[in-house]
């Protein structure tokens, strides 16, 4: 038996493929590196002792797919493929639904074809939209997104929906994360930005206090938070990874289609990430205070207590921790997967 893993080589992707190898599980991987490196496959490897099967190519590939579930004996699918990052989603909103929306599609015809029922979905925060009310739990109304990241994300979980009332074989769970930030506590595995600027908080930060970037662009000083600047709920991603082998634990258990929010149920403001890194980093961080960006909210955190019920998961590293194991991957690797300079 195996757990097909698309996206498996990126940043959630092969912390993820750890955690499932840790835990015993046979894995297989799709992914067409458009942002992401093997190099991070190559590691988890040698830090587990085990095997991954590993196929380039793109998750709207019916064929190769096909191909794929022929090959192995797939029970179980973790999708991760798409692109995410908000402010290139607002420029690019074609290129985002294509392959969030139209990469979901062919995965599930692939899966149909195949007999393969059990799904976990990579969802978002952001498909809440600009919060009604905080905490956010999974009974918050959904839709109203503000970028089209967002909005491929709830598509993606409105179809998910439809197709297993249509289809009860069907047993699908939705993960609705918060801010992955952190890293493998080794400092092996990481997030990597391979083709352009970090777009996220975490990358951003470390790199300019290696002092590879000049300084931090803070997005956004005036919201209606205590210092202006953005609130988020940050989730180590091994805390992330964890929650995926609970959620696989429940597919078995269950029909039909769930979703659970994996954060702390903490928020953080930019500037008490920053601040609180300088202390643990011992480094001092220059940053700007510039305009917010298109597509982004004030501030979002979410109530994991549905998780901790259902799925008897809770995150259990606190923000020192993912401070300090994102500082400790950046460090070890400036230039991410890629060969560093010596």
């Amino acid at each position: 038996m195996a757990i097909l893993v698309t996206g498996g080589a990126g940043y959630i992707g092969c912390h993820t493929v750890l955690a499932l190898l840790e835990h015993n599980q046979e894995v297989v991987v799709v992914d067409n590196l458009c942002n992401a490196s093997k190099e991070s496959l190559d590691r988890v490897e040698q830090l587990t002792g085990k095997h991954i099967y590993f196929y380039q190519a793109d998750v709207r590939d019916n064929s190769g797919l096909t191909s794929i579930f022929n090959r192995h004996p797939i029970t179980a699918v973790i999708h991760f493929a798409g692109l995410k990052a908000v402010g290139d989603s607002v420029r690019q909103p074609l290129k985002y639904y294509q392959n969030n929306i139209a990469g979901t599609l062919v995965l599930l015809e692939a899966m149909q074809q195949a007999k393969v029922h059990q799904l976990i979905f990579s969802s978002s925060a952001t498909v809440y939209g600009t919060p009604e009310r905080l905490p956010l739990s999974e009974t918050a109304s959904v839709g109203d997104t503000t970028n089209p990241y967002g909005t491929s994300k709830w598509i993606v979980e409105r179809l998910l929906q439809e197709l297993t009332q249509a289809e009860p074989a069907f047993s699908i769970i939705a993960l609705r994360y918060f801010n992955p930030v952190g890293a493998h506590e080794s400092g092996v595995i990481g997030e990597h930005t391979p083709h352009q600027a970090p777009s996220n908080l975490m990358p951003y930060l470390t790199q300019v206090a290696n002092r590879q970037l000049e300084k931090l662009f803070v997005f956004g000083y005036d919201y209606p938070t205590p210092d202006g600047t953005g609130i988020r709920d940050y989730i180590h991603v091994m805390d992330l990874a964890e929650g995926h082998l609970k959620a696989l634990e429940q597919l078995s258990k269950q029909s039909g289609y769930t979703v659970y929010n994996l954060g702390t149920g903490k928020g953080y403001s930019v500037l008490e990430i920053v601040h609180t890194f300088e202390q643990i980093s011992g480094q001092m961080i220059p940053y700007e205070l510039v305009p917010r960006r298109a597509g982004d909210i004030a501030q979002c955190w979410c109530d994991p207590s549905l998780a901790t019920q259902k799925l008897s998961w809770q995150a259990t590293r606190n923000l020192e921790t993912m401070l300090r194991d994102a500082w400790r991957w950046q460090r070890n690797n400036p230039n991410g997967y890629q060969n560093t300079p010596s």
